[in-house]
C-alpha cells in the first residue's frame, strides 16, 4: 500500500513540508513483510532526489515524519553546495535494524522506490547497508551503494568520514590556525560505519580520541582494536572537555540543553540535522564555539553515490571530495565577512544555485 502526499494535501504534522518547500511524501506499508517507510522528496530542481534510507526505531510515525523532512531537506542543500547535479531526498523504515531486517522487506520496499520511476534514487544511511541496497536491487535500478561484485562502489562510509575528516582540518585551521590535529582532543560520538572510520584518521594523525556510543558493541570492537581511545559515558558527551566534538550519531545533539554544558571549541562531525533548530546556531556564537555545517562535511558520501550513477571513478570522488577543505574554508571566511553563522552561510550558498536553474 502506497500513500503520497503532496504540500497542497498535507494535514497535521505535515503542513511542515509546505514551510519547508518538499514536492512529496510517500507513506509505504506492506504487511506481508512488516515493511512501514516513509519516502521524503524535497526537491528535484537540481536532478534526481538521492538520498540515503535510515533504518531506525522511531517512537512513532510523527517523529519518523519530522526526521524524514528535515533530512531529506538536508540532502538538498548538501548536493547543492557540492555542485552535483542531484536534487534532495531521504528515506526512513521505522524498525530495529539489528532484529527486524529481512529480504521480503528490503524487495517490498524496493518496490515502493520502484513506483517513483528514478524521481527518488536511494542509498545506504544509519542501520542499512550494501547487502540492503542488493535487495533493493532486486526490485529497482533505482539504487545506489551497491556492493562491488554488482558493479558499485561499496560502503560510502570511508568517503563521508574523509569528507568528515577534511572538514575538522578546515575548521581547524579556521579556529586554531592550524590544521594539524595532532594532540588534539578529539570526541567522536557514534562509533558506527562513518565514525569508525573517521577515528582512524584522527588516530593516524596523532589525535588524542575520545570515543562514546550507546550500542557496547560497537564500543567494545574499537576498544579492541585501539587500546589507546577513551570512552565517554554517553551521558557525559556535552560536557566531556575536548578541543573538537564530532557528532556522527543521530541529530539534534546541539541543542538548549547540550549546547551551555559543551567544553568544545568546534563542532565538527558525521551526522546529519546535528542543530536540533534554527536557534541553536546562535546558542554556538553567543558561547564562541565554531560550527562545521554538518551538510558541507559530510557530503562525501554522496559524492561517492553519485560517481556510482555517472560511472564509477574512485579517484574523482576522492579528489571531490577533497575539496570539501576549501568550501569549508570558504563558508567560514562567509560568515565571518558577514558576521552570520556558518550554518546560514552555507544555506545561503545552496540556496544561490537552486535559484541559478530556470524555472
Amino acid at each position: 500500500m502506497l500513500d503520497t502526499l503532496s504540500p497542497t494535501t498535507a494535514k497535521g504534522p505535515m503542513a511542515t513540508m509546505q514551510e519547508m518547500g518538499h514536492e512529496q511524501l510517500v507513506f509505504c506499508h506492506d504487511e506481508a513483510s512488516g515493511l512501514k517507510a516513509i519516502i521524503s522528496i524535497h526537491s528535484t530542481v537540481l536532478g534526481p532526489a538521492l538520498g540515503g534510507t535510515r533504518m531506525w526505531n522511531y517512537r512513532n510515525e510523527d517523529e519518523a515524519v519530522r526526521d524524514v523532512l528535515r533530512l531529506s531537506q538536508g540532502m538538498t542543500y548538501k548536493a547543492a553546495v557540492a555542485g552535483l547535479n542531484l536534487g534532495g531526498g531521504k528515506a526512513v523504515i521505522i524498525g530495529n535494524s539489528h532484529t527486524d531486517k529481512s529480504e521480503a522487506m528490503f524487495r517490498a520496499y524496493g518496490r515502493f522506490v520502484n513506483s517513483l520511476s528514478g524521481k527518488y534514487i536511494t542509498a545506504e544511511d544509519v542501520g542499512t547497508s550494501k547487502t540492503d541496497m542488493a535487495w533493493i536491487a532486486l526490485e529497482t535500478p533505482h539504487v545506489s551503494g551497491l556492493p562491488e561484485n554488482m558493479g558499485g562502489s561499496g560502503d560510502p562510509s570511508p568517503v563521508t568520514a574523509f569528507g568528515v575528516y577534511m572538514g575538522m582540518k578546515a575548521g581547524a585551521q579556521t579556529v586554531f590556525g592550524t590544521d594539524d590535529l595532532a594532540g588534539r582532543r578529539i570526541l567522536v560520538q557514534g562509533i558506527g560505519n562513518v565514525g569508525s572510520y573517521l577515528v582512524e584518521h584522527l588516530l593516524t594523525e596523532g589525535a588524542m580520541v575520545l570515543i562514546s556510543d550507546v550500542y557496547d558493541p560497537a564500543i567494545e570492537a574499537m576498544i579492541a582494536k585501539h587500546q589507546e581511545l577513551t570512552v565517554v559515558n554517553p551521558l557525559q558527551v556535552a560536557e566531556a572537555d575536548v578541543d573538537i566534538y564530532a557528532p556522527c550519531a543521530l541529530g539534534g545533539t546541539l541543542n538548549s540543553q547540550s549546547i551551555p554544558l559543551l567544553r568544545c571549541s568546534l563542532v565538527a562531525g558525521g551526522a546529519n540535522n546535528q542543530l536540533a533548530e534554527e536557534d541553536d546556531m546562535q546558542r554556538l556564537m553567543d558561547r564562541s564555539i565554531a560550527y562545521a555545517p554538518d551538510f558541507v562535511i559530510n557530503a562525501g558520501g554522496l559524492i561517492n553515490v553519485y560517481a556510482e550513477i555517472k560511472g564509477f571513478n574512485r579517484n574523482w570522488a576522492m579528489e571531490q571530495t577533497r575539496n570539501i577543505y576549501q568550501q569549508t574554508l570558504a563558508i567560514f571566511e562567509q560568515a565571518g565577512n558577514e558576521n552570520i553563522g556558518t550554518h546560514k552561510a552555507a544555506i545561503q550558498l545552496a540556496q544561490k544555485r537552486l535559484a541559478s536553474v530556470p524555472s
